[in-house]
C-alpha cells in the first residue's frame, strides 16, 4: 500500500497538472477573499473566515476531481492495472494506498490557506481577534468534506479509463450530494414533514452543521459513513475491472 501512496504522490507532482490544481485552488480563495468586493474579508468589518469556509466547498469540487480523475483511469487506460494486479497487493490496498495519496494532496492545499488567519489576526482591532476554536472547527470541517469528495472522485476514477469522464462525474456526485438534498428539502411538498429528514442526508447539513465549531460525533460518523461508503464501492468497481481484463 506505501508503494502505490508513494507512487501517486510522486507522480501528482512531477506533472505541472497537479501544481496548477493547486495554484489554482490557493488563486481562487485569494482572489475572493481579497480582491473581489463582495466577498473580501477587508470589506467584512470583522475579523473571520466565513467566507473562506463557504466559498471552498464550491472550489473542492473543481479541485478534488482534478486530484483523482487520473488515479485509476490511467491505470486502465495504460493496462498497469493488469500488472498491478498480479503483485502481492489487495484491492483495497489499492484503494486505500490512492485514497491517502489523495487525501495528502487536498491536505496540502489546505495548508497555505492558514495564512488567511494570520493575516486576519494582525488586522483585527485589539481584542476582537478570529475565534480560533470556531476556525478550528471548521478546518476539520473542510477536510472531512475533502474526505468524502475525494472518496466520490476515486469511486469515479476506477468507473473509466478516460480522466475526463472521469472528472465530470466527479463533480456531478458531489455536487448532488452536497447540495442536492438540500435543494430538496426545500420543496414545498416536503414542508413541515421529510424536509428535515432530506436534508440531514446531504452533506451541506453536516459540514454547515461542523463548521459552526463544534465537532458533534454524529457529524464525524456521518462524513466517514460516506466516505467508506464510495471506498467500497470503488473496491467493487476495481475488482470488476480486474475480473474483466
Amino acid at each position: 500500500m506505501y508503494a502505490i501512496f508513494k507512487k501517486d504522490i510522486h507522480q501528482f507532482f512531477s506533472s505541472i497538472t497537479g501544481y496548477v490544481a493547486i495554484i489554482g485552488f490557493l488563486l481562487a480563495n485569494g482572489l475572493f477573499l481579497f480582491i473581489f468586493r463582495d466577498t473580501s474579508l477587508l470589506e467584512a468589518g470583522y475579523a473571520d473566515l466565513d467566507g473562506l469556509f463557504e466559498l471552498a466547498p464550491m472550489i473542492f469540487l473543481l479541485l478534488i476531481p482534478a486530484i483523482t480523475m487520473r488515479s485509476l483511469s490511467d491505470e486502465y487506460r495504460s493496462g498497469t492495472m493488469e500488472l498491478l494486479s498480479t503483485k502481492p497487493v489487495t484491492p483495497w490496498q489499492i484503494v486505500w494506498g490512492k485514497y491517502w495519496a489523495c487525501l495528502l494532496i487536498v491536505a496540502i492545499a489546505l495548508i497555505p490557506t492558514t495564512v488567511y488567519y494570520l493575516a486576519i489576526s494582525q488586522l483585527a482591532a485589539a481584542g476582537n481577534g478570529p475565534d480560533t476554536g470556531s476556525i478550528l472547527g471548521s478546518y476539520l470541517g473542510l477536510f472531512l468534506l475533502g474526505g468524502v469528495f475525494t472518496a466520490i472522485g476515486l469511486w469515479a476514477s476506477s468507473l473509466t479509463g478516460n480522466a475526463v469522464v472521469a472528472f465530470l462525474v466527479a463533480i456531478f456526485t458531489c455536487f448532488i450530494l452536497y447540495n442536492g438534498f438540500d435543494a430538496l428539502s426545500k420543496l414545498p411538498v416536503f414542508e413541515g414533514g421529510a424536509d428535515y429528514y432530506l436534508a440531514m442526508a446531504g452533506i451541506r447539513y453536516h459540514y454547515t452543521s461542523i463548521s459552526r465549531g463544534v465537532a458533534d460525533t454524529r457529524d464525524i460518523v456521518y462524513f466517514a459513513s460516506v466516505a467508506g461508503l464510495m471506498l467500497y464501492l470503488t473496491k467493487i468497481s476495481l475488482e470488476r475491472k480486474i475480473w474483466q481484463g
